[in-house]
């Protein structure tokens, strides 16, 4: 068998599942984060609405796709709380443009701006006597992602206020500069700043 028949036959087939919005393929998508990697689930069914089936299991989270953990974090407080369908339709347009503009799969755009945005190590305040220290640790695979996912969304929603940008200009703004970790992202700012404080702390 010659060398490309056999990387035809290993190569992933685009079936149930690997297909975000019938359009990515999720399994062409690779992660540069070793601790990362095994939390980033981009498994999608469908719709991404599970219906918090996964609410009550233990980490049930990390069976979550993570399109559908950053929809949902999109319905933070505020003027696009709640919308669900609204947030969902305006990540599948940001994609879309994503995509148009670098001729590449915007899955693995998305997946380097969590990478970039997922702070290292954090502050935590340990009481000695009536005296509470700050105190650097390290952070865990799943606090990292939740916190990168919550940042990004954040920024993104954020763009939105007290200006004229959609929703969807928003998440592009955001992700391009994220995934470039541009110090202009609000995620990869935040990012900066809880490790300039931890590495204070240490």
């Amino acid at each position: 068998m010659s060398e490309e028949a056999q990387a035809e036959q290993e190569a992933p087939i685009a079936g149930i599942g690997t297909m975000v919005f019938g359009k990515w393929d999720a399994s062409e998508v690779i992660c540069d984060d070793p601790g990362l990697a095994p939390y980033i689930n981009l498994t999608t069914i469908g719709t991404p609405h599970s219906g918090g089936r996964h609410a009550n299991a233990w980490f049930g989270k990390s069976k979550l796709s993570v399109i559908e953990r950053f929809i949902n974090n999109l319905m933070r407080t505020g003027k696009f709380s709640g919308k669900k369908q609204h947030c969902a339709k305006a990540y599948e347009e940001a994609l879309d443009r994503i995509a148009s503009t670098s001729g590449e799969n915007p899955l693995q755009k998305f997946i380097d701006a969590i990478v970039e945005a997922a702070p290292c190590e954090e502050i935590t305040r340990i009481k000695v006597g009536a005296v509470s220290q700050p105190k650097a640790v390290d952070s865990s695979p799943s606090r990292r992602l939740d916190v990168a996912l919550r940042n990004i969304a954040i920024g993104a929603a954020s763009a939105t206020a007290k200006s004229r940008r959609t929703l969807t200009e928003g998440i592009v703004s955001e992700l391009s500069k994220a995934a470039d970790g541009d110090v202009a992202s609000y995620s990869v700012g935040k990012r900066e700043e809880i490790e300039r404080i931890a590495a204070s702390a240490r």
